[in-house]
């Protein structure tokens, strides 16, 4: 928010304090000033001339010689202007003059003629950054020889604030004056506009209807007749140009200069156009079109509230008005409108119509219902001062749902323990009372204007930045501390992390949101998505239900650029819909992805070492061949507990072309809850063995379908407890192995913990294996 600091002299005397001062004190207090400018900074002897005669340029047909009355005498310039003219009112700076950017001015030559100064554009006085056509035409009636500081208003600061959102009171000049009043110890003065009428009944004129007293809690409204339109005076436009705020006629200018000063929106309607001479505050209809100021035409839907006359719609609520009832030129009578609108309803509305403007900005901030009142007679007010028509006795004021005034608990050792301070209780009232807080038997009264306090926090949080947080002293944090920790799933992910991270792989963290043409790149199709309703462009407008296309969207981006490896692994959600419910399944994947120096055997050696690292021992790794996404002939499924757990295996060709990766790439995709489920992160002591172990090889011939984790399943089901171990050493297929069948090698590690084992309990054991998997598998001893 821009303002000049000028304006808040009119409600708080701070002449005295310099731009920076000031910056400084309203930042420590809680207002933070982004930056000021000094107007007609850099700009010296230049000054207002009236031009006398003008001639041609003997020697150039784009320059012209002009006299000028500078009011201490006359001078000589050559200028290329193309709006130059005899009468013309223009700035000129001097021989020896400055201007931003360090530019001086000399008296010289232009091709043979003598120049003794030169005229000025906005661009040369730094007043606008587009580039002008000519230079700078004043007011007729500008007085000649005076400086241009004096003439433009050049003298002013401009200061540039950052305003919280739970500080609306701050979004005006009265509620920074009031600030600032505080902050520098002056008084503050603000008086209730009392405008006086000429007469009439305001009930005659007009007559308001609310319908939805909830979404609107108050509609203030008063009627102006005899209307001149026309310009704004010059005080009145400086102020609302300094603020960024275009000037157009008297009235406009009046109600954006409300808004600036008290912070409320006002708008102002054509009276002779409203139909019925009544305004009807109600919800739209589905399909009803309006259209705006901005000249486009608005679609509405019935949860958007309107101001409606007793035909069509006049405004949206708190956002925009209608062209069919804006002020014009023929414009006699018109009506204040100073209303109170719900904040959340504002939001939803201008951001559903894409139109956010400075009234919206401020609504959604929510408004006190207490500020219409003094808005629309200030606004009054300005038009007796402006003579620009004469207010009809009377107001208009409808009143809903107001919340009562907020009062909390005064509980000053309470707010001391917060702040860690030993301030005394009247010491906190003085700096409440200051901002108009009222403290009566034990309770804090809080003003109208601050919606953002709630509880005895928030009372501290007054107490402090008035105080000033530098003066609060530094100690140590103090008071019991309760015993925290991760719990059972942050657990799970560091192990898991830790386990990931020491092979090698670097953890990466993608969007939710995707591209709806990732189902056609990953050969799958397309399941029902959640849809985001505002996305921010098609490639993130729906939530992902698989981890794989974001994996390898990170793989593609590795690989082009010229990364020759990577590794890398993500922990998030997918968002599967459910019927009937209105929000998603949240379901959590941890997804593994890698090119460069690796095959299907690396990639399951990272899963099988991630199993190990929390204690998953048992599952059942089958081939999978029918899915699209994946190479038919290098990827398998697994399973923990019977149910299915995770896909690993290569990258389907046409699906790495598709994401233009030109290198083998595998993917693991694993169920986080069921990987939940199955861990045992449980450590069981076991005492280092007092007896020798002793070990058997064994190669079995089974069919090639079979996979070698069946010999694996029976190995470790036999019964028995003197098996120790199992390491899976060769497989071997070729000419000793007949067709169809392949070699398959194991070495079991036999021990006791109370004895050292015979070589005919081992052999029995091993009959009973051997004797397994000739009954389940059909497998035969090899020599």
């Amino acid at each position: 928010m821009k303002i000049a600091l000028s304006w808040l002299n009119d409600y708080t005397d701070i002449k005295d304090i310099s731009p920076k001062e000031f910056a400084h004190g309203m930042t420590m207090t809680g207002t933070m000033v982004e930056g000021y400018t000094q107007m007609g900074e850099g700009i010296s002897k230049v000054v207002t001339c009236k031009i006398t005669g003008i001639e041609k340029h003997p020697d150039a047909d784009k320059l012209v010689v002009c006299q000028v009355d500078i009011g201490s005498g006359n001078i000589q310039v050559v200028t290329a202007a193309p709006n130059v003219f005899v009468g013309a009112i223009v700035p000129v700076a001097l021989d020896g003059s400055e201007l931003p950017g360090g530019i001086k001015i000399k008296k010289r030559q232009m091709r043979g003629v003598d120049t003794e100064g030169m005229f000025c554009s906005v661009n040369e006085l730094n007043l606008d950054d587009e580039p002008a056509t000519g230079i700078l035409i004043l007011d007729e009636n500008t007085p000649v020889g005076i400086d241009i500081k004096e003439a433009l208003n050049l003298n002013e600061c401009i200061v540039e604030l950052e305003i919280t959102s739970n500080r609306c009171d701050c979004l005006s000049v009265i509620g920074l004056a009031r600030e600032a009043a505080v902050t520098f110890g002056k008084p503050f003065k603000v008086k209730d506009p009392t405008p006086k009428g000429a007469g009439g009944d305001v009930n005659s004129y007009a007559s308001v209807e609310v319908k939805d007293s909830t979404l609107c809690p108050r509609y203030s409204a008063r009627v102006v007749k005899n209307v001149k339109i026309g310009p704004s005076p010059k005080w009145l436009a400086d102020r609302l140009n300094a603020s960024g705020v275009r000037s157009i006629n008297n009235i406009v200018d009046i109600t954006n200069y409300i808004m600036l000063e008290y912070g409320q929106p006002m708008h102002a309607f054509d009276l002779s156009h409203v139909e019925g001479n009544k305004i009807i505050v109600r919800h739209a209809e589905d399909g009803e079109v309006m259209k705006t100021l901005d000249g486009q035409d608005r679609q509405l839907s019935s949860e958007m509230l309107v101001i409606a006359d007793e035909a069509r719609a006049v405004a949206v609520a708190g956002v925009m008005g209608a062209e069919n009832s804006e002020v014009e030129e023929t414009t006699t009578t018109i009506l204040f409108e100073s209303a109170n609108f719900d904040a959340a309803s504002v939001r939803r509305t201008a951001k559903k119509l894409g139109l956010r403007t400075e009234s919206s900005a401020r609504y959604e901030k929510g408004l006190n219902p207490e500020i219409t009142m003094g808005a629309v007679n200030r606004a009054c007010q300005l038009v007796q001062e402006l003579g620009c028509g004469e207010v009809i006795d009377g107001i208009i004021d409808v009143k809903g749902n107001i919340a009562p005034q907020v009062v909390v608990d005064f509980e000053p050792e309470k707010i001391n323990g917060i702040l860690g301070t030993d301030l005394t209780e009247e010491y906190m009232i003085e700096i409440l009372e200051k901002l108009e807080f009222n403290v009566e038997n034990g309770k804090v009264y809080v003003p109208y204007f601050r919606n953002d306090i709630e509880r005895t926090a928030d009372i501290a949080e007054e107490i402090a930045r008035i105080y000033g947080y530098n003066e609060i002293p530094v100690t140590l944090l103090s008071g019991e501390t309760t015993h925290g920790g991760r719990n059972e799933v942050q657990q799970l992910e560091v192990i898991i992390r830790k386990s990931l991270t020491a092979q090698g792989l670097n953890e990466i963290t993608t969007y939710s949101f995707v591209d709806p043409h990732e189902y056609d790149k990953l050969l799958m199709e397309k399941p029902q998505v959640v849809t985001i309703r505002n996305p921010l462009g098609e490639e993130r407008s729906i939530m992902r239900t698989n981890t794989i296309g974001s994996m390898l969207d990170t793989l593609s981006l590795n690989y082009n650029h010229r990364n020759s490896s990577a590794w890398l692994f993500e922990i998030g959600k997918v968002y599967l819909p459910v019927q009937g419910e209105p929000l998603p399944q949240e379901k959590k994947m941890l997804t593994i992805g890698m090119y460069g120096d690796c095959d299907f055997y690396d990639l399951k050696g990272v899963v099988e070492n991630m199993f190990e690292a929390i204690g998953i021992n048992a599952y059942d790794i089958m081939p999978l061949q029918d899915n699209a996404t994946f190479h038919p002939g290098q990827t398998a499924h697994i399973s923990l507990r019977k149910r299915p757990a995770a896909t690993i295996g290569r990258i389907h060709p046409t699906v790495q072309e598709n994401y233009e990766i030109d290198a083998p790439s595998y993917v693991a995709v694993i169920d986080f809850d069921m990987v939940m489920e199955c861990k045992n992160l449980k450590s069981k002591y076991k005492s280092l063995p007092k007896f020798p172990a002793t070990s058997r090889d064994i190669a079995v011939l089974i069919e090639d379908s079979i996979p070698v984790r069946k010999i694996e399943d029976i190995i470790s089901k036999t019964k028995t407890d003197i098996i120790e171990g199992y390491k899976f050493f060769d497989v071997y297929k070729g000419a000793q192995v007949k067709e169809g069948y392949k070699s398959v090698a194991y070495s079991i590690s036999f021990r006791a913990s109370d004895r050292t084992l015979t070589d005919t309990e081992v052999n029995e054991v091993m009959n009973k294996i051997m004797a397994e998997l000739k009954q389940k598998l059909n497998a035969e001893l090899r020599d």
